[in-house]
């Protein structure tokens, strides 16, 4: 695709914007009653009223909570804060003998890559992710940064941004709509070109918004990125630049054929978060009724019923009310079965922590948790993830490092020779979350050892002690500068058949004889 221009990137990002239309009532509702705290739908280009009150129409937290919960459960057991998460580990093109020193040397540029993301602001961010991901879509914006912070990571509100799928459902082409002082864009975006039009109308008035449209879609042709950012209107070009790497990461819980946006747990709960938000609010109602009351009044020409309202403590008018005519003032009889609702309410806050993932094992009234029983968790939640655990690991954890390295290699921090593409340089997880998987595979592995130990030396014969072992600390993410190299190892075997030969020598050898 070539550069587009002004009129031709607000049209595509108009045609975009459209398709995204068809998501807006169920996202609108998942916001609501799930994230309304992160919630822009209710008027944000409007009215955008800074401390707005977002709760006005939940009665029940139990899925914000939850779905807080989700957040940090995927982010301490794949990317835990202040911790390496993840591997660079050599791949199928690197010579076997080469591995340990080329893992040394890759171990190196990843302590590099978490110091710069730790002096970041990533695990902030990440942490937006995830919550917006429970909701189905996540979208995160990584770009250079000052001295201060070198890399910025920004996790953009999905109701921000629009994109479109390329090749295989891949997402290439994203579209923002953004508001910015007018003071600040020459700051944020150095390289803006603001025409003479736009500053005489902004003239006196650098606090004032400005609304913008910022484009990036890839060029076939050239096999690079531009950038773009137009005024709303489409009819200037502010900002233009070629990218080498695509800077968003656009990741999808799970995708249904045909659709770009993604579906998370919470759309899955929706029903039942629904359910219990009008349970809720129905028995608020009921439990004011019993607390104030309504009263029915017999109209005697003394109560004037034209001033009641139907609020707790209202009085309604009637004919009679018992008897001949009853007593003046008494109360009326209330339907609903207090205990019926709250049963109904557990068991829907119990599908809702279900479905959220949001199950302790074992329960938090217990004691502290054994090494034995947090693997145990991060094996079940990685279990119940299921196909969403690798469009994670694929469509997050992938993109997040090939893209911060290549914002390190733009800025000079490092020089890394290989290719971060699955055949010279792999991504390897080391979370808790990905430890269990891996773990598994280890105790399997050792399990077969023992068995086949047990054979006796035909049994022992079928395990190679050197590969196995590499295996084990690959798999358990041991640090290669603590590992032998190959060359090492052949050194230790040569000096090992020498003493060998020189104790053979030696007991071969005549003992001295005495002198007499």
């Amino acid at each position: 695709m070539a550069k587009l221009s002004a009129e031709q990137l607000k049209r595509k990002y108009d045609l975009s914007n459209s398709h995204k239309d068809n998501w807006r009532s169920i996202y609108e509702d998942a916001y609501r009653y799930a994230l309304p705290m992160r919630n822009l739908y209710d008027g944000y280009y409007e009215s955008n009223t800074p401390g707005q009150d977002k709760m006005a129409r939940v009665f029940d937290s139990t899925a914000i909570d939850s779905t807080q919960k989700f957040a940090n459960k995927l982010q301490s057991g794949l990317f835990p804060p202040a911790s390496q998460w993840c591997r660079l580990v050599p791949g199928s093109e690197i010579p076997k003998e080469m591995k340990i020193e080329t893992q040394q040397i890759l171990d190196s540029y990843n302590n590099r890559m978490f110091d710069v993301m730790r002096q970041s602001n990533f695990d902030q961010a990440m942490g937006e992710f995830l919550l917006e991901l429970a909701i189905g879509s996540a979208i995160m914006l990584i770009q250079p940064g000052d001295e201060v912070t070198p890399i910025r990571y920004t996790a953009v509100p999905t109701f921000l941004v629009t994109f479109e799928e390329g090749p295989f459902g891949t997402v290439d082409k994203v579209y923002r709509r953004m508001k910015k002082p007018y003071g600040v864009l020459d700051q944020e975006f150095p390289d803006v070109k603001i025409p003479q039009d736009m500053k005489n109308s902004y003239q006196g008035r650098e606090n004032e918004m400005v609304e913008l449209i910022e484009g990036t879609y890839y060029d076939k042709d050239t096999g690079k990125y531009h950038y773009q950012i137009v005024d709303y209107n489409g009819k200037h070009e502010l900002v233009y630049r070629e990218l080498k790497s695509f800077p968003w990461v656009v990741a999808r819980y799970m995708k249904a054929a045909n659709e770009r946006y993604g579906r998370g747990p919470v759309l899955t709960a929706l029903p039942d978060i629904k359910t219990l938000n009008r349970v809720l609010e129905l028995t608020l109602k009921n439990a004011s009724l019993t607390i104030a009351g309504v009263y029915t009044a017999v109209d005697s020409g003394v109560l004037n019923p034209g001033a009641i309202n139907l609020v707790p403590g209202a009085i309604i008018p009637v004919n009679s009310n018992g008897g001949p005519r009853g007593a003046d003032l008494q109360p009326l009889p209330r339907s609903g079965d207090p205990q019926l609702s709250q049963i109904v309410a557990n068991d829907l806050r119990m599908n809702i922590k279900k479905i959220m993932l949001d199950e302790s094992l074992p329960p938090d009234t217990m004691s502290a948790r054994t090494a034995l029983e947090v693997a145990e968790r991060m094996k079940q939640l990685s279990q119940n993830l299921g196909a969403a655990f690798g469009r994670l690991i694929n469509e997050t954890m992938y993109p997040v490092v090939r893209r911060t390295l290549e914002v390190m290699d733009q800025l000079g921090i490092i020089q890394l020779p290989l290719k971060v593409n699955g055949l010279q340089v792999k991504v390897q997880p080391i979370g808790e979350l990905a430890m269990a998987t891996n773990m598994t595979k280890v105790n399997q592995v050792m399990q077969y050892a023992q068995i086949a130990s047990s054979l006796g030396p035909t049994g022992q014969m079928t395990i190679k002690v050197e590969q196995l072992a590499d295996y084990i600390a690959d798999a358990m993410g041991i640090p290669a500068d603590i590992r032998t190299t190959y060359e090492e190892r052949m050194q230790m075997q040569q000096v090992m058949a020498e003493q060998a030969q020189m104790m053979a020598q030696q007991q071969q050898a005549p003992p001295p004889q005495e002198e007499q």
